[in-house]
């Protein structure tokens, strides 16, 4: 059974164990909250019926009836001949600290990645800027916007976009948008007008890309990467013509991918007339060295290109962009004017403001110090408390992949003994489908928000947990 499989397993033992007129209602109700949770997330092919009924200990029967009932509730899609998996539909609950067991220390440590440092939020450099865009803006600029985003704004980044990440950037053909989130519905709505109806996935990756596209009516298929990128023997037989990708540090694995898979890609798409949708969510931050450039400036034609400011100043401003190719901007312009009228245009003005006076870039340079002092904090931590913890990736980004040793685990009993203390920390199993069934403890850690006094807590709290 893959590890996700055996995840299940461990989730479904209580359900298995309930008097035999109450099992299968138990069994439903707990794979239920595992999808519902996260714990299986989309895009995770299950067991079959008689390997899982045969770990359980329970009749086929019962099991092949949970997957139908949760298949015809939306929760699972079964596809004939290749399994059952776990759908899009049913988006996870995200765990805050404040759903963790408060601990025998009073430790409160969330690890999860993807949140940058709220509080470095420039107010000051904010407030500036949006009252210098409300003295001088005019007043025609109030209204109805361009879809595409106001004209200044989209000079503004493509300027700094072909600078700092090294794409071609046409303002013509950059669509302001909210976030990387609204990116990816709009060529998900485009593409599926097109005839298409999968997306590929890097394997380890998102869940939440999966659940993107398949709010637009288009499945996900998990392509497989090794250290260098995306395989091309199964992207090729796949049958997708698009898929999305995060090169520039892949999410999670931390890898920056090679020049020749970069290259393979790319090769990939002309042959199958498809695109690549980059995700580029935190392209600026590399400690080392230069951040390697996009993808996107290799071929623009095959490669739309995604950002947003949510790493780099607060998802909740909603502020994102796409460069688009050219044969797909018009339906991604009507798809965007029909979705939302475009975004606020002071909003808008004020970025633009914020990115011409150089203050985006003081930004920048701001949070790669933080950042990359509590990058070093954590290894510093994983190595006192964790001895044996390999971690691996580029020295880039917001997380971490951390390999625990096994004599710490197992698995499920690490991350529950850290839950328990105060600790809230993310598998690997979490963002993809098999993983090796070696025992070690393999997690995805975010830092960026957490200060270096924080992560030496929690990661000391979660080792004490372990080892008890």
């Amino acid at each position: 059974m893959t590890s996700h499989g055996k995840a299940a397993w461990e989730l479904l033992l209580p359900a298995a164990g309930a008097p035999a007129r109450r099992r299968g209602r138990a069994l439903q109700e707990a794979l239920r909250e595992a999808v519902r949770s996260g714990r299986l997330a989309a895009g995770t092919r299950l067991p079959s019926t008689r390997e899982l009924a045969t770990d359980l200990g329970v009749s086929r029967g019962l099991v092949t009836e949970a997957y139908e009932q949760l298949t015809a509730e939306g929760y699972l899609r079964s596809d004939r001949g290749a399994g059952t998996w776990v759908s899009g539909a049913a988006r996870a609950a995200v765990r805050g600290v404040h759903d963790l067991a408060p601990g025998a220390s009073g430790v409160h440590v969330d690890f999860h990645p993807g949140t940058p440092d709220l509080s470095m939020f420039p107010r000051a450099a904010w407030g500036a800027a949006q009252r210098s865009v409300l003295a001088r803006l005019p007043h025609p600029s109030l209204g109805y916007p361009d879809p595409r985003g106001l004209p200044e704004l989209r000079e503004a980044l493509a300027g700094m976009l072909a600078r700092r990440r090294g794409v071609v950037a046409d303002p013509e053909r950059l669509v302001v948008c909210s976030g990387v989130a609204q990116a990816s519905t709009l060529l998900g709505f485009v593409l599926r007008s097109r005839g298409l109806r999968e997306i590929g996935i890097e394997d380890p990756g998102s869940p939440e890309h999966g659940r993107l596209f398949a709010s637009t009516g288009m499945d996900t298929v998990w392509l497989p990467l090794d250290d260098e990128g995306l395989i091309p023997g199964p992207l090729a037989a796949s049958g997708v013509r698009a898929v999305v990708v995060t090169p520039s540090h892949q999410f999670p694995s931390g890898i920056s991918w090679s020049a020749g898979r970069r290259t393979a890609l790319l090769d990939w798409a002309r042959a199958v007339d498809g695109y690549v949708l980059e995700d580029d969510y935190d392209g600026d931050f590399r400690y080392d060295r230069a951040p390697v450039g996009a993808l996107q400036g290799l071929d623009p034609e095959r490669v739309v290109y995604t950002g947003s400011v949510s790493k780099s100043l607060a998802p909740g401003l909603r502020l994102g962009w796409m460069l688009v190719p050219a044969e797909l901007l018009g339906d991604v312009v009507e798809r965007k004017r029909t979705m939302d009228l475009g975004n606020p245009v002071l909003d808008q003005a004020v970025l633009a403001e914020f990115v011409t006076r150089g203050g985006y870039d003081r930004q920048l340079r701001r949070c790669q110090r933080a950042y990359r002092e509590r990058r070093d904090a954590l290894l510093a931590a994983l190595d006192r408390h964790l001895p044996g913890t390999r971690v691996s990736g580029i020295a880039a980004g917001l997380h971490v992949i951390a390999r625990v040793p096994a004599r710490f685990g197992p698995p499920p009993r690490f991350l529950s003994r850290a839950a328990h203390a105060g600790v809230a920390l993310r598998s690997l199993d979490d963002y993809g489908t098999a993983r090796p069934a070696d025992g070690d403890v393999r997690l995805v850690i975010g830092y960026a928000h957490l200060s270096p006094s924080a992560i030496e807590r929690g990661v000391r709290a979660a080792a004490e947990a372990a080892t008890r």
